[in-house]
């Protein structure tokens, strides 16, 4: 009697452990889950913010390179692209077009002293680097957080729990962009 007793003691503890296991398992991959979402949703604050200042950006350029049209076309394009995204993987994608359009941009007003002199301009500046610095901050917690829900997701034994409940990688990053990789060409 007091063996089997015991045996019943063992699984009984047994089944309390790997319950806990479980819902603690289970309950550290919603918590990411949840943290991608909202890591997510920040990341879609800064980009709407940044798209606010855009239309102020371009109108301040347009007065003075009124020939740059394809710039400006450009620029339309991709914050009309990154408001029409739907996923996060096309939102993803046209943020990245956007910063290229913006740098692009930017670009021109060196070609245009007494637009890089308008303090209208230098104050939209201002705010889109303090914007573009908000992205990247914003961006690179998105990354972790997804980076250690990816983690969660693959390392024992959470993975056995992520497998039974439906939680699968993420394949969402933000990476740098092609252009981006090259080299700037120097010339004095």
């Amino acid at each position: 009697m007091k063996n089997s007793m015991k045996v019943w003691i063992f699984v009984g503890l047994l089944v309390v452990v790997l319950a806990g296991i479980v819902m603690s398992s289970y309950n550290a991959l919603v918590s990411y889950d949840e943290g991608i979402k909202a890591s997510w949703a920040q990341v879609e604050n800064v980009l709407q913010r940044r798209g606010d200042l855009i239309p102020n950006l371009v109108n301040t350029v347009k007065g003075y390179a009124k020939h740059e049209k394809e710039i400006f076309e450009n620029v339309a394009n991709a914050r009309a692209r990154l408001a029409g995204a739907a996923t996060m993987d096309d939102k993803i994608k046209a943020a990245g077009e956007m910063d290229t359009a913006i740098s692009r941009l930017l670009a021109i007003a060196e070609n245009y002293p007494q637009l890089k002199a308008n303090e209208n301009f230098l104050k939209l500046q201002d705010e889109l680097a303090g914007t573009e610095n908000r992205i990247a901050v914003e961006r690179k917690r998105f990354n972790e957080i997804v980076q250690s829900y990816n983690m969660a997701t693959r390392k024992f034994p959470s993975n056995i729990i992520a497998g039974m409940f439906g939680f699968k990688q993420k394949e969402i990053y933000f990476k740098a962009e092609e252009k981006a990789k090259e080299l700037p060409k120097v010339a004095f």
